[in-house]
C-alpha cells in the first residue's frame, strides 16, 4: 500500500503467557488476547499476569515508540477493585494508549452491559479512555461442527452480543467520553442492528437511543475488508448512522495468517469508495484522531 497503515489489531506472543494462551500486541497497541489474565484461576495470579503483560508492553513501546503503543490488559472485571487499580496504573504510570476488555467475564453471562461493571465504565468514561473490545468464548464452548472453529462464527456473535447488551442497557449511550472499538467490524452488528431496534418494545424514542449506541462505537476492519463489509460500513456513513472517523484498519496478525491478511488487506485499496477521504481515514487518519501522539511518526509524503 502506498499510504501509511496504522494497525489497531495486531497480536504478539510472549513466552510467559503461552502456557495459558497467547499474548498480544499491536503496531499501535499491545494487549493480552482472549481469555487474557482471566485464564489464571487465582485472583492474585490474574492481577500478576495483567501487570506483567502491561509492563512488558510498555517496555516494547518505550524501545520503539515509532512502531508501537499499547492497550493495557486487566484482571477479570469480576475482580472489580483489581481492575480499577490496574486501569489507574496502566494509564497514569505506564501511559497506555487504552484498555482491552473482553466480551464476557466470569462463569455466567456477564457481558459488558452488565450492571456489575458500571463502576468500571464510569472510571473509563471519566478518563476518556479508548477501549478495545476483543471477543472471547461463550459459557458454552461446545462446537456445533468440529470444523466451525470459534473465530469463524462464535467470535463475531460474541462481539455482537456484548455490543447489543451495552446498547440495550444504555452503557454506550450514557458514557459519552469513552471510545469503544469493536473488533472485526463489530461482528454481526452492522448486519443486524436494525432488527433489534425495530422490535424494541419501548417506542420510537428508545429505538433512536438504541441506534445512537451503534453510532457511538468504533469498528476495526480485521479480516473484514471485503467489498460487502466495506460497502455496508460506507452505507452507514452515508446515511448518518455511523461517523466517518469511526472505522479503523486492523490485521489480526498473526492469528490471521499472512495468507488471510494478504487476501483481505488489498481490499482497502481496490474498493471504490465514493470519497477517497474514507479510505485514508480507515488506513491511518482515524487512528491518529484516537492516538494523536502517533502523528510524529507517520510519514504521508
Amino acid at each position: 500500500m502506498s499510504r501509511p497503515l496504522i494497525d489497531t489489531h495486531h497480536h504478539w506472543v510472549k513466552d510467559f503467557y503461552t502456557k495459558g494462551r497467547t499474548y498480544h500486541c499491536m503496531n499501535i497497541v499491545h494487549k493480552l488476547t482472549a481469555p487474557g489474565a482471566c485464564i489464571v484461576k487465582s485472583r492474585e495470579g490474574r492481577s500478576k499476569l495483567a501487570r506483567q503483560a502491561n509492563e512488558y508492553c510498555a517496555k516494547i513501546r518505550d524501545a520503539e515508540p515509532d512502531k508501537y503503543g499499547f492497550f493495557a490488559s486487566l484482571p477479570s472485571l469480576m475482580d472489580k477493585q483489581d481492575a480499577l487499580d490496574e486501569i489507574a496504573y496502566a494509564l497514569d504510570t505506564l501511559k497506555a494508549d487504552g484498555i482491552t476488555l473482553f466480551t464476557r467475564y466470569g462463569q455466567d453471562n456477564h457481558y459488558l452491559g452488565h450492571p456489575d461493571f458500571k463502576e468500571i465504565w464510569d472510571e473509563l468514561d471519566r478518563r476518556e479512555a479508548v477501549v478495545f473490545v476483543h471477543p472471547t468464548h461463550p459459557v458454552d464452548t461446545h462446537l456445533v461442527n468440529p470444523e466451525m472453529l470459534q473465530p469463524m462464527l462464535v467470535y463475531p456473535f460474541e462481539t455482537t452480543q456484548t455490543a447489543v447488551d451495552m446498547m440495550l442497557n444504555g452503557v454506550i449511550q450514557s458514557h459519552r467520553k469513552v471510545k469503544v472499538i469493536l473488533s472485526r467490524a463489530g461482528g454481526m452488528l452492522p448486519w443486524i442492528v436494525t432488527r433489534p431496534a425495530s422490535i424494541w418494545p419501548n417506542g420510537s424514542d428508545e429505538q433512536k437511543k438504541f441506534l445512537d449506541g451503534f453510532k457511538r462505537f468504533y469498528y476495526d476492519t480485521a479480516i473484514s475488508l471485503s467489498p460487502s463489509v466495506l460497502g455496508l460500513l460506507e452505507g452507514f456513513v452515508k446515511s448518518g448512522h455511523l461517523e466517518a472517523d469511526h472505522v479503523l484498519f486492523g490485521s489480526d496478525y498473526p492469528y490471521a495468517s499472512q495468507t488471510i491478511i494478504a487476501n483481505h488487506t488489498p481490499g482497502l485499496e481496490s474498493y471504490s469508495f465514493e470519497k477517497s477521504e474514507l479510505m485514508d481515514g480507515i488506513a491511518y487518519k482515524n487512528a491518529l484522531k484516537l492516538f494523536p501522539s502517533l502523528a510524529q511518526y507517520i510519514k504521508t509524503e
